[in-house]
């Protein structure tokens, strides 16, 4: 995670930076910022444009009683993809622009399904260590010496007063 932001305040800044630089001495500065400036506008529109198109889908998918998965990651990416063109540079437009795109969502969608499948077989067929009996919750006894269990049938009561306990029986 530190590297992530390392790059994502350090290095991101510094690379739009150097980009900006190199075409403003290609084109001109005037050029250069006219297309940032036209760059964000269309931006703009596209992520309103299919920001829309997204919300109609997930509506859709509610309608149909789906679970609305894909519209819902499409949605985070229309708002990831609107942010970053928000912020001045070329590299990040770039990628905003990506974003807001439906193929290179689908193409982002698959990779991040796959990963998250991944992540999630290592976990349940990984080999995560379990639990020792009696070192968390559940029945059975408890490492501070209490043998109490617990009550399984549903026949718990409440108690408003200690009197009302029956031997053996503790208030903690």
């Amino acid at each position: 995670m530190a590297l992530v932001l390392f790059f994502l305040f350090l290095v991101l800044p510094i690379a739009e930076l150097y980009v900006i630089i190199q075409v403003g001495q290609a084109i001109g500065i005037v050029p250069t910022l006219l297309l940032l400036i036209l760059d964000g506008i269309a931006g703009a529109a596209l992520a309103r444009w299919q920001g829309r198109a997204a919300w109609e889908r997930f509506n859709r998918a509610l309608t149909a009683g789906r679970v609305p998965a894909k519209e819902t990651f499409d949605g985070a990416m229309i708002i990831l993809g609107g942010a970053l063109l928000l912020a001045p540079g070329f590299i990040t437009d770039f990628i905003g622009f990506a974003l807001l795109i439906p193929p290179t969502r689908a193409l982002l969608r698959g990779v991040v399904a796959r990963l998250a499948r991944r992540r999630v077989s290592f976990a349940v067929f990984g080999a995560a260590p379990r639990p020792r009996a009696g070192s968390g919750p559940g029945p059975g006894p408890r490492p501070g010496g209490s043998a109490r269990g617990y009550d399984y049938e549903g026949s718990a009561r409440e108690v408003t007063d200690d009197r009302e306990l029956e031997v053996g029986e503790r208030r903690e």
